[in-house]
């Protein structure tokens, strides 16, 4: 049997009633229609009366394109409902949206130029691997996109023929150089977690640790008679944790023999250090050595005028 939504007089939810009651109600002039954003029907009384009420139970079932919805009370079913998600509206216009990005910028970013600029800088660029951890690989096109700003492609043109040149003056010299990223800690997982005696969690995830050390913190940590700095990466009940810069964990030691140095900051800086594979520029005659300290032994000087 069908349930009617009822509103006391004040506009409090009162518990549902049935049809004939509400038509009852609505030709004794107890009650008037109430419109409400679901569409559904409802009265609300125009006298007072009680407002009792009895335990009613909303049931959700997600899913990625559709969810159900059931509302319930112990003698009758109130409500139901089958929601269509927008996933696959989301979807489509998040690429749309890649596109119209891609080409807007494609349209507002001449990339040849900046390029040629680091051929005419003599910056060497590494393409064989894109990871190695070298300003030849991708630091290089940050130079060479903020030298852009400095200097600007200008033409002329005598009878028939094109000409140009660059205008401006920018110099390469060494500069420091590092290796940044996130430490990739776990969040918290509560809800993977099965409660175990006692209706406790184990822990997992998160940056607590329960020796006053945060994950991600810069550490020193000494173990047989060998001083090691890393960064916390876990702990146990008596030691912690401690990885290098590409978070492989160098070991477990006691938590009384580490030492903060320094909080997290949500990344880890490595400044390079010692010499790498030097990259030949065959155009100026000069080596670029991608020194873990500094831009390469490189000091191209161009005056453009």
């Amino acid at each position: 049997m069908l349930r009617v939504p009822v509103l006391s007089k004040s506009g409090k939810p009162l518990m549902p009633t049935k049809a004939s009651r509400a038509r009852r109600w609505l030709e004794e002039g107890k009650a008037k229609v109430v419109h409400n954003d679901l569409e559904c029907f409802a009265v609300q009384l125009t006298v007072s009366s009680r407002e009792d009420l009895q335990p009613v139970a909303v049931g959700l079932d997600p899913g990625k394109l559709y969810s159900g919805i059931g509302v319930q009370s112990s003698r009758a079913t109130l409500w139901m409902a089958h929601l269509i998600l927008p996933f696959k509206t989301v979807k489509d216009r998040m690429e749309a949206r890649r596109i119209i990005r891609r080409a807007r910028r494609g349209r507002r970013i001449n990339r040849k130029i900046p390029y040629n600029i680091r051929k005419w800088l003599g910056l060497a660029k590494d393409k064989k691997n894109k990871a190695d951890q070298t300003p030849a690989t991708h630091a290089v096109d940050g130079v060479t996109l903020a030298a852009f700003e400095f200097i600007r492609w200008r033409e002329w043109h005598s009878g028939s023929n094109k000409h140009g040149s660059w205008k401006g003056d920018v110099q390469i010299t060494p500069a420091p150089f590092a290796t940044i990223r996130r430490p990739p800690v776990a969040r918290r997982q509560l809800h993977l977690c099965v409660p175990s005696k006692g209706g406790k969690r184990r822990k997992y995830g998160g940056t607590i640790t329960r020796h006053g050390i945060r994950k991600g913190d810069k550490v020193i940590a000494e173990k047989a008679g060998k001083v090691y700095t890393g960064w916390c990466s876990g702990d146990t009940k008596t030691k912690l944790s401690v990885s290098d810069c590409y978070w492989k964990r160098i070991g477990q030691f006691t938590a009384k023999k580490v030492q903060l140095l320094q909080r997290s900051t949500g990344l880890i800086v490595v400044p390079s250090t010692g010499p790498v594979k030097p990259y030949r520029i065959e155009r100026f005659g000069l080596t670029w050595s991608s020194s873990p300290s500094c831009f390469a032994e490189l000091g191209v000087s161009r005056g453009l005028r």
